[in-house]
């Protein structure tokens, strides 16, 4: 029997994002190129995705490309954004399908320009999806998201449009990438790494952080279940005692 069967649909978390990692190991313990695990990889998204719309999640954030990931060799980059490419075209079917829309984070613009065309034309033709909100973080850094975010903050300062004394949590958050997101209230790392990795850092503030071995191309329904039945094992008092959530409830 399948473990969705024990989760509880009363207590689900509303933000899931995943840093899908391992698949260059995954690859290589296959005896193939790193790459081949990219391609492998895509069906754990197309998993995932359908995971979450099964049990009523509300955003799913994925880690595809970070700032960070220009450094790896040309190769490999240039086969991540064929497959974006390649990727979205394919499963728009299964977007449609799981009344899923699509959106992205990060500085799109720097992607190759046909990454971009597909990316919007997925986004136009999902953007009265309903079920899920689905966030690729493509070129996205989240020192980078807060410098912009400050930067476009100070600018309403200078041009008077904005106090000094008005900035407070809400005016960050409207200012950022996820600004029509919630915050994170859980964050899945594969592949047994135990590090953020400049990830949603200000969005994963009181996030539960789940970090399991599995490689991601190996990661599928099952194993998104199990990361959900581990999240509602867990106590989220939010600095609060167990005595006033007790209360609370």
């Amino acid at each position: 029997m399948s473990l969705k069967h024990e989760i509880d649909k009363n207590r689900l978390p509303k933000h899931v994002a995943v840093i899908m990692d391992g698949n260059g190991r995954w690859a290589k313990k296959q005896g193939f190129k790193r790459v081949f695990g990219h391609k492998k990889g895509v069906d754990a998204v197309r998993q995932t995705i359908e995971a979450a719309v099964e049990i009523g999640i509300e955003a799913l954030t994925l880690y595809a490309f970070s700032t960070e990931n220009w450094n790896r060799p040309k190769y490999e980059i240039d086969t991540l954004m064929s497959l974006l490419v390649s990727s979205l075209k394919k499963e728009i079917g299964t977007f449609q399908k799981n009344n899923v829309k699509l959106q992205t984070i990060g500085n799109i613009e720097k992607l190759p320009k046909k990454a971009q065309r597909e990316l919007d034309e997925t986004k136009e033709k999902t953007k009265n999806n309903s079920k899920l909100t689905l966030t690729l973080a493509l070129n996205y850094g989240a020192r980078e998201e807060i410098l912009n975010a400050t930067q476009n903050i100070s600018k309403k300062i200078v041009n008077n449009e904005l106090k000094i004394e008005e900035i407070d949590e809400k005016i960050i958050n409207s200012h950022l990438y996820t600004f029509n997101l919630p915050n994170v209230d859980f964050l899945i790392r594969t592949s047994g790494e135990l590090r953020i990795s400049n990830f949603l850092l200000w969005q994963i503030a009181y996030a539960e952080l789940y970090f399991t071995e599995v490689l991601w191309p190996d990661f599928n329904k099952e194993e998104f279940y199990r990361a959900i039945i581990n999240y509602q094992s867990r106590e989220r008092r939010f600095g609060k005692t167990s005595e006033q959530i007790e209360k609370r409830n």
